[in-house]
């Protein structure tokens, strides 16, 4: 058996699959919470993360236990996160010396402005050509600059050599495997290609890039693969066992999808939405405003592989936000009923740029915006508009990675949350024109890491030959209204986008307490 923790933006689950059939066994989740402190701003704290692990994995033991199956089975473990989330603690004492630093989160917008400036032209790809991302809120290495500009305890722990730095992956692994008695320091390829401070194509820490971000490089964890045996589990029931897989939960979804060969996507729906191609060996660069990432590395002596992405940074989250902020839903399946009761958006389109807008735009100024209301509109229009949306913004994605591939995608494998929403998936497959398939088992995020874990070097018992992959039940979509209709309505969900652009400015607004605030 191999197990995985994975940590969504949300929630923290460890569930346990059977190695030979990649049947789940058993499984526990907790939710996290998310604090905002001001607008913009979203911390998780990191000593909850570490508890939230511990009580999903005691708690899967004891289920397991319950089912008369024996925790001494678990061969492995691998850790999959949300990517970008940044933290920093003190080696010494083992504590956290912030709150982490969610990857949506917006109060780096003024140190990118910052960067930006600094660059011949003000050219935000500036460093592109190394790390594969534009300069943005998004990524690890601009959370950790304002970390250490605004926060002394980081600045202090900076100076006097006790600062490490890490993705919510390097905080667990180094916790798990002994904190400061002993705990690795390590993080895998997928992961540091998210920080801005690795370079995708030596793979490893660049000097250049740590000078143009002013970080120390001793505050880094070590670069390792995806699949390979980092260090023992320290404490609880599973005390001894071996951590052996880490990849970012993108790139976990993407193996536990088996999408091995070249061309190959998958489109993960979580609280944002995540479309990864596979494009092998070579790193392709997009014109068309997408990500080149590293894909994984299964294995130290194993080559890397990379991926074009595209990330949505409001998909789920935008059903959070009818049902919290206007409450005219209570639970995520109503959303799927209201949406249902109408079968169109009556021409009311909903662009949910609530953290600006992601790839392909790259425009962190632009807000969100529901744009084509009349007297006839109502809830259920704005339910349906709230689903199209996500649909709309995959589109955009997938035909930018037409257009950098060269060949255009003949299906969609699908996986996350919100893909259990029937009326998604087949409008997902009405405005992309092609089908969508989901598999029957739908954590493929925690199927990936514990197939990385599985097949280490010193564990092997996961084998990742495409012969001896189980075959994977799935369900698919097929499209079924005309495409002129539905190029109608993308033309106008780009329309919308447009008015969705440029909102925000950096001007100082005075909030009415005397303080400015930046928006």
């Amino acid at each position: 058996m191999a197990a995985s923790s994975s940590r969504g933006t949300s929630s923290t689950r460890f569930l346990v699959f059977n190695a030979k059939t990649a049947e789940l066994l058993s499984h526990h989740q907790v939710e996290i919470n998310q604090s905002f402190p001001k607008e913009g701003w979203v911390e998780e704290d990191p000593k909850e993360i570490l508890q939230s692990v511990y009580e999903c994995m005691e708690r899967t033991c004891e289920k397991l236990t319950q089912l008369n199956i024996d925790i001494s089975n678990i061969k492995a473990i691998g850790v999959t996160n949300q990517r970008e989330t940044t933290l920093v603690w003190d080696k010494e004492t083992g504590e956290p010396l912030y709150n982490a630093i969610v990857w949506l989160d917006l109060r780096t917008q003024s140190t990118v402005e910052r960067l930006i400036n600094k660059t011949p032209g003000r050219n935000k790809n500036h460093l592109k050509h190394k790390t594969g991302l534009p300069i943005s809120t998004y990524f690890s290495a601009v959370k950790l600059r304002w970390l250490m500009d605004n926060v002394d305890e980081v600045a202090e722990a900076v100076l006097t050599h006790r600062a490490m730095f890490g993705t919510v992956d390097s905080w667990l692994i180094w916790c798990l495997t002994g904190g400061k008695s002993g705990g690795v320091h390590c993080t895998d390829v997928t992961n540091a290609s998210r920080t801005m401070l690795f370079n995708i194509h030596t793979l490893d820490w660049d000097p250049e890039l740590c000078k143009y971000f002013d970080i120390p490089m001793e505050i880094l964890p070590k670069v390792r693969s995806s699949s390979e045996i980092y260090g023992l589990m320290k404490s609880g029931s599973l005390s001894g066992i071996p951590i052996s897989g880490c990849l970012g939960d993108q790139s976990a979804a993407l193996v536990g999808q088996m999408c091995f060969q070249e061309g190959q996507a998958k489109n993960t729906y979580g609280t944002g939405c995540f479309l990864l191609r596979n494009t092998g060996a070579k790193p392709v660069m997009s014109d068309h405003g997408l990500l080149t990432t590293v894909a994984y590395k299964l294995g130290r002596d194993k080559p890397a592989c990379y991926a074009l992405e595209g990330s949505v940074a409001i998909a789920g989250a935008v059903v959070r936000w009818l049902k919290d902020n206007l409450g005219i839903i209570q639970t995520s399946t109503e959303l799927e009923k209201l949406a249902a009761s109408v079968g169109t958006s009556y021409g009311c389109y909903f662009v949910p740029a609530f953290s600006g807008l992601y790839a392909p735009y790259w425009e962190p100024s632009a807000r969100g915006i529901i744009c084509g209301l009349t007297q006839f509109t109502n809830k259920s229009h704005l339910a349906f508009a709230a689903l199209e949306a996500v649909c709309f913004q995959t589109r955009e994605i997938l035909d930018a990675m037409n257009q950098d591939s060269g060949i255009p995608l003949t299906q969609l494998q699908v996986d996350g949350g919100m893909t259990s929403n029937r009326l998604l998936m087949q409008l997902q497959a009405d405005i992309l024109c092609i089908p969508v398939v989901k598999p029957s088992m739908p954590e493929t995020t925690a199927l990936g890491a514990a197939m990385a874990a599985g097949a280490a070097e010193g564990v092997s018992v996961w084998s990742l030959r495409p012969e001896d992959l189980s075959e994977v039940t799935s369900e698919k979509f097929e499209p079924q209204i005309n495409p002129e209709e539905s190029e109608f309505r993308y033309a106008r969900w780009k329309k919308a986008v447009q008015r969705a652009m440029n909102w925000e400015t950096t001007e100082p607004i005075s909030n009415g307490n005397g303080r400015d605030s930046f928006s």
